[in-house]
């Protein structure tokens, strides 16, 4: 099929943007590692379901040792740690600010394909880098459109930070999913054997953090946010992971960065009618320049 590649990252994109809606939702009753933590156990169980079927093994053991090495090594870089901070960015900017730090991905990927890769960046690259961190910049500095009697809320400096630490995460996941994801493997086979390493990284931190019974505790707590946490994981580490792989194997890794970049534009409507979060010309001028940067980076 044409542009398969293509349009799966920007399917991936529009599943991140629904997936940021639950986990936000399930971030205000769970914290982020709780968060983290029930959304790959979900994740997990609805993949091996899935392999189960479609290929008649929940874990493709026989995979290889490389290919394990790199998709578990994606799985503990990307999903565990970078998602953690990324939740926590949810919880503290919002999900569209959170998201529109995410973009900031393909700029790292072109950072590390150049340090072990030694893929150098043109002019227009450059500018690209430019471009996106300004359209960033805008929207984050820029203050939402406030009704009679509503205060400022104050922008989380660390919030922002854990933003930046997470598109970091993602982009190195990606980078060693290429790795991984070599030949015509299949995305869902791939996403488990990441998903298999998150979780044994995030249950086996949470045990010597003598963790886990207040996990188990809030999550009984709260079955609501149960809910909510499996939503996005449906739409988050299901399909959208999964169809990221498959965007990898058909597309440039920068092509497909870019696509998948794409979240902060499906976010604006999102934000304005569900989240009811009111802004501007600005932040949507923002939002639009910070893409264009990204498009203009692997445009060459």
């Amino acid at each position: 099929m044409t542009f398969i590649g293509e349009i799966a990252a920007l399917f991936t994109s529009f599943c991140w943007a629904l997936s940021a809606v639950g986990f936000t939702f399930a971030g205000q009753k769970f914290s982020s590692r709780v968060t983290n933590i029930v959304r790959v156990t979900l994740a997990f169980l609805a993949l091996l379901l899935i392999n189960t079927i479609l290929y008649n093994q929940p874990i493709p053991f026989n995979a290889g040792a490389s290919r394990w090495g790199w998709l578990m090594l994606s799985g503990i870089i990307g999903l565990a740690i970078g998602d953690a901070f990324l939740f926590r960015s949810y919880q503290l900017v919002g999900p569209r600010i959170g998201l529109l730090l995410l973009s900031l991905a393909p700029v790292f990927g072109a950072a590390i394909a150049w340090v072990f890769f030694n893929e150098r960046l043109t002019a227009l690259q450059f500018t690209g880098m430019i471009v996106t961190l300004a359209g960033i910049a805008w929207v984050v500095l820029t203050r939402p459109t406030l009704q009679a009697g509503e205060q400022q809320a104050k922008l989380s400096a660390q919030g922002v930070l854990y933003g930046i630490i997470a598109a970091l995460g993602q982009s190195s996941g990606l980078v060693l999913s290429k790795q991984g994801m070599s030949g015509n493997f299949p995305p869902f086979a791939g996403t488990i054997i990441r998903m298999t390493a998150a979780i044994i990284f995030l249950w086996v931190t949470s045990l010597f953090q003598k963790q886990i019974t207040s996990t188990l505790a809030d999550v009984r707590a709260h079955p609501d946010a149960l809910g909510w946490a499996a939503f996005g994981a449906l739409f988050g580490p299901v399909i959208g992971v999964s169809a990221s792989l498959l965007a990898i194997q058909h597309a440039e890794i920068g092509v497909a960065s870019t696509l998948m970049a794409l979240p902060p534009v499906f976010m604006l409507p999102i934000s304005y009618f569900i989240f009811k979060e009111r802004f501007g010309w600005q932040a949507i001028a923002g939002t639009l320049l910070a893409i264009a940067g990204v498009a203009l980076l692997f445009l060459s």
